[in-house]
């Protein structure tokens, strides 16, 4: 199979080789039925992506008190589970740290726009973590992350890489969806984030694929946009004493994607995922 068509079928499992239907909601409901764009012409080489450090934030905004309570009993508990290696622990572990976000996140326990919160699923033992900014509407009626248009992209990006959603963990910063789904606010990220980071301390992937500019922000502590800064490894510092950084790559969430369905936006996140590939040794498609 010549090296054409395999970046072909890639982009097409992926679910990039058609638009999507134009629509008036924040996100396409499809990718059907409008013409093909060559997968060739979209492609940006994965040795074009960048080591550049990304420029850290001058100063982190200080938490509330409670949150920094929340961080210090997450940093606490996770003393104790951070030795926890079989799946079946680990996945417990996972269980029993949702139960405690459900009771006593600073943030969900007070919002009131949510129906369900949207804790993350995937793979305990997952080498890679995808990271989003908060639940949508799907999201908030099923509990579930990334289950609406945005999600069955993410689907088919997973899918390009040779992969099912069940060998990766999918994550939100935020796990209560805000009103009218704006964009998380600066104390709320502060008072539900430390659950994230302990999320992370539990699976520990190898790489963390952040989607989006809010979970970029978060994640590296920068204030670059996400267009400034996708496509250029970076890296997540643990807190002092739980372990190594962990290699981040930034790129554009899925519904940026639906709504901006370009050559151009596909090409990057198609190039941006086969980086992760590359590094993590995952074979190429085709």
């Amino acid at each position: 199979m010549d090296r054409s068509h395999a970046l072909r079928m890639a982009d097409q499992a992926m679910g990039l080789s058609r638009m999507p239907r134009r629509s008036r909601s924040k996100v396409a409901p499809s990718a059907e039925g409008a013409p093909i764009i060559g997968a060739q012409s979209a492609r940006a080489p994965v040795e074009a992506h960048s080591t550049t450090p990304i420029a850290p934030r001058e100063r982190a905004p200080v938490p509330p008190a409670a949150a920094a309570t929340a961080l210090r009993v997450v940093l606490s508990n996770h003393a104790e589970a951070a030795t926890v290696q079989d799946p079946a622990s680990r996945a417990q572990a996972l269980q029993a740290l949702r139960e405690r976000h459900d009771r006593t996140c600073p943030h969900c326990t007070t919002a009131t726009a949510h129906t369900h919160t949207v804790f993350g699923e995937g793979n305990a033992m997952a080498r890679i973590m995808f990271i989003g900014e908060a639940p949508g509407e799907t999201e908030d009626q099923t509990g579930r992350p990334f289950v609406g248009p945005a999600g069955d992209k993410l689907n088919g990006m997973i899918t390009a890489m040779g992969l099912r959603r069940e060998d990766v963990y999918i994550a939100n910063v935020l796990k209560s969806r805000p009103p009218d789904n704006r964009t998380p606010l600066q104390h709320e990220v502060d008072a539900c984030g430390p659950f994230l980071i302990e999320q992370i301390l539990l699976i520990r992937p190898e790489v963390l694929i952040t989607l989006g500019g809010p979970a970029t922000k978060l994640i590296l502590g920068t204030e670059a946009g996400i267009s400034r800064v996708r496509g250029i490894w970076a890296e997540w510092a643990p807190p002092a004493g739980h372990g190594a950084p962990i290699p981040v790559m930034p790129t554009y969430h899925p519904a940026y994607l639906l709504r901006n369905y370009t050559a151009k936006t596909r090409g990057e996140v198609w190039s941006d995922l086969q980086a992760v590939m590359a590094r993590l040794n995952l074979p190429a498609r085709g």
